[in-house]
Formats: C-alpha cells, sequence, structure tokens
C-alpha cells in the first residue's frame, strides 16, 4: 500500500511523529500530503531552538497554537544581551540580522493565537515589554508565562500581568536583569494566587545609560573622599 491511501486519520498519526522539517519535506511529495501538513490539530505545540527556525516556515501558525516554546541557549546569546550602547559594530551587526525576528514572530501569534495555554522564551535578549503586553491583551487563556535571560523585559511586562493576566497560574522571570523587586512585589500583591518565580533577577545590575552610570560613579567617588 502506498502512503497516499492511507486515510486522513492515520496520515495525521504518522505525521505526529515527525518534527517540523520531516513535516515539511513529506508535505512537498504531493497535494494530499501538503493538506495534511496544514491540518491545524497538528500544530498545538511549538518548540524552537533558535531565532533563524522561526523564518524557516515550516510549520502552521493558528487557533489551533495552545504550547509555544523559543529557546536559544547557544553562545551568541550573550552579544544580545549586551547593553546596546556597549556594543561594537560586529556586534550590532551580528544582532541587526535578527533583533526583530522573535518579537515580529510573537506579534503574529498575538495576533492569530488567541488560544494560547503556555509560552516559555529563553535567550530572547530582543524581545521586548509591548510585545508580551499585546500576548497577554490577546491570548485571555495564557496560564503559564516563563521568561529566562530576556533583559529587555522590565516591570512593565509585569504591570501587564497584572491587568491582563486573568488565567495565569505560573510565572517565572529568571535573570532578567531590568526586573525589579517593587515591581515582583507588585505582582504578589495584585495577583496572590500567581506562582511567581524570579531567580537573581531583582539582585543583577539593571542596565543605565552612559550618563547616569557616569552620575553614579561620580556620587561614589564623593562619598569615598567625605
Amino acid at each position: 500500500m502506498h502512503i497516499t491511501q492511507l486515510n486522513r486519520e492515520c496520515l495525521l498519526h504518522l505525521f505526529s511523529f515527525l518534527d517540523k522539517n520531516s513535516r515539511k519535506s513529506l508535505a512537498k511529495t504531493c497535494h494530499k500530503l501538503l493538506e495534511v501538513f496544514q491540518d491545524p490539530i497538528l500544530w498545538s505545540l511549538l518548540n524552537f531552538n533558535s531565532p533563524v527556525e522561526l523564518k524557516k516556515r515550516n510549520f502552521l501558525l493558528g487557533p489551533a497554537l495552545k504550547y509555544l516554546s523559543i529557546c536559544w541557549y547557544s553562545e551568541r546569546v550573550k552579544v544580545c544581551n549586551i547593553e546596546d550602547w556597549m556594543k561594537n559594530n560586529f556586534q550590532k551587526d551580528f544582532c541587526n540580522k535578527h533583533e526583530n525576528t522573535v518579537t515580529d514572530f510573537l506579534l503574529e501569534v498575538g495576533n492569530r493565537c488567541p488560544n494560547l495555554l503556555s509560552l516559555t522564551l529563553s535567550g530572547c535578549g530582543h524581545v521586548t515589554d509591548d510585545c508580551l503586553l499585546l500576548l497577554l491583551r490577546n491570548c485571555p487563556s495564557l496560564k503559564t508565562l516563563k521568561l529566562e535571560n530576556c533583559v529587555r523585559i522590565t516591570d512593565r511586562t509585569l504591570e501587564a500581568v497584572t491587568l491582563y493576566g486573568r488565567s495565569l497560574q505560573t510565572l517565572h522571570v529568571d535573570f532578567c536583569r531590568n526586573i525589579t523587586q517593587t515591581g515582583l512585589e507588585r505582582v504578589r500583591e495584585k495577583c496572590p494566587s500567581v506562582m511567581l518565580r524570579a531567580e537573581r533577577s531583582a539582585n543583577m545590575i539593571p542596565d543605565s545609560k552612559p550618563e547616569k552610570k557616569f552620575m553614579l560613579e561620580k556620587s561614589s567617588r564623593k562619598l569615598v573622599q567625605l
């Protein structure tokens, strides 16, 4: 029996064992398999290991998506985590190639995936508060939000959680250096039922502009002299 002679239920079951690339390759062989590839049932969960994977278009994005994870553990993440004003030209060029990749993708998710239940972002150094605010507002069923090493996330995201995270049960903001203790306390106060974890975040050195750092160093020198 040829694979195309199998009924749709069997084909969907077979596709469910394949990764995104294999599904896409198989879908290119004939129209029937392409239709199976495009069935929303296959795409309730998406995992990505780098921003580059988001551009492959080897997946289907829609209301069926429930679980999304983008985790980038490459050494190159360290470049994205450097404060913008401290980056040299090489580092800036590197970041420019993918600076908006994850953000643009998440904006699509916010507009097309209203049934999202879980979002995990790790090493996504260019994701902004505005992006997560849109997601929280447009995905009212979101129960789990896990952020790790997302350096541009600030207390604005925590504020959005208190305003729009009505279904949220779990919130992790680990190693997000621009999160403050004040923001965390506000979440605990406004959303006592949320399981909040913030490993190291409020204890890390936050970003600041060069002139601000200069003023702090100047003040420190004056104190030492006194």
